[in-house]
């Protein structure tokens, strides 16, 4: 699933007469760049959401050779965060293949047939993590399942564990670790009964905080993981250069 529905308001004023998805980056929209790299790991089927010029990228992507991978999902009513966006889109994925999900907007060095490989049958969901440096953290037992979350500058904690939101340890008094999150992770179908509970617009990492106690939610370190966040407008330079420089 490609996470497009966004505003992209800090690509403005890009923005103000196109979607986000369709910003380009060395020539080629964004949405074409994820896609097609994609391709080249196998993947055959995408489900794509849409909000902000909605029928701009619909129109796009129809036309292109990849066309008929692509199923849409429409928020144009309304937009409904990475959860509410998912769940929306349940009935648009056959099977019980875990699904990887993406953004938009992000550049990144992953391997994915590397990344699939790491999906065990018992796992729920397995988020892509590294050590890079921010305000908001994950925080995962000695076997990298997933404990809860630290905003490490205002020192709140959330989790469904009382002695983790008490004591910011696990339950035998060890230190828990913290990693960052990338944005990239694999979905297993199996978790869509637990968020017929939830809203129509929610966070996914509301929800897997709210369902890591019952269902295994891991974390997988890539300790080389190089992401871009290309929905700024200086940051679209850098993302030529990365795309020159072979990183994708």
């Amino acid at each position: 699933m490609i996470l497009a529905a966004g505003l992209g308001t800090r690509l403005k004023p890009l923005t103000d007469t196109m979607p986000k998805a369709l910003v380009p980056v060395g020539g080629m929209p964004l949405i074409d760049h994820i896609i097609r790299r994609l391709i080249g790991f196998g993947f055959d089927h995408f489900v794509v959401n849409v909000h902000h010029f909605a029928q701009q990228i619909v129109d796009h992507v129809t036309i292109q050779d990849y066309g008929g991978m692509v199923s849409f999902s429409d928020e144009s009513d309304l937009l409904l965060d990475t959860g509410g966006g998912l769940k929306k889109a349940a009935s648009l994925f056959d099977g019980d293949e875990p699904i990887l999900i993406h953004n938009v907007d992000i550049f990144d060095n992953v391997d994915y047939d590397w990344f699939l490989r790491q999906h065990q049958e018992n796992e729920g969901a397995v988020l892509l993590v590294s050590r890079r440096h921010t305000k908001r953290y994950l925080l995962f037992d000695n076997a990298m399942r997933l404990m809860g979350w630290k905003n490490v500058e205002t020192g709140e904690i959330r989790s469904p564990y009382e002695y983790i939101r008490r004591t910011g340890l696990s339950q035998h008094g060890e230190e828990l670790h913290m990693f960052a999150f990338s944005g990239i992770h694999l979905f297993s179908p199996r978790l869509f009964p637990l968020m017929e509970r939830f809203p129509d617009r929610f966070s996914i990492i509301d929800f897997y905080l709210s369902v890591c106690h019952r269902s295994n939610i891991v974390g997988l370190i890539k300790n080389d993981l190089q992401i871009l966040d290309v929905g700024k407008l200086d940051s679209l330079k850098t993302a030529e250069d990365f795309l020159v420089n072979k990183h994708l």
